[in-house]
């Protein structure tokens, strides 16, 4: 995974169902990064991590090429990293 540690501003959340519960969990569906913006097809793994008092969540998500891993704490976004070949870096 390429480390990027950048702010993002998430735009839109999709929503699916918990496994073996009647409830919804969301999970971020698209990000402007920069000056592009990405859409995501599907969340693959999403993380919670409890710091004192705090929770930390991380998800992973795709857009079919390329997995990114984005973290939500205290409601600021950070792409954390990315993972695949068709990703044009850029700094924002």
């Amino acid at each position: 995974m390429t480390r990027i540690d950048a702010t993002v501003e998430v735009t839109a959340l999709g929503f699916r169902n918990k496994k073996d519960q009647h409830q919804l969990e969301s999970f971020p569906k698209r990000m402007v990064w920069g000056d592009r913006e990405y859409t995501f097809a599907e969340m693959t793994m999403q993380y919670m991590v409890q710091k004192g008092q705090q929770l930390i969540k991380l998800f992973d998500v795709t857009d079919g090429q390329t997995l990114y891993r984005l973290r939500l704490e205290d409601d600021r976004w950070t792409l954390v990293g990315t993972s695949g070949n068709n990703l044009v870096i850029t700094r924002a």
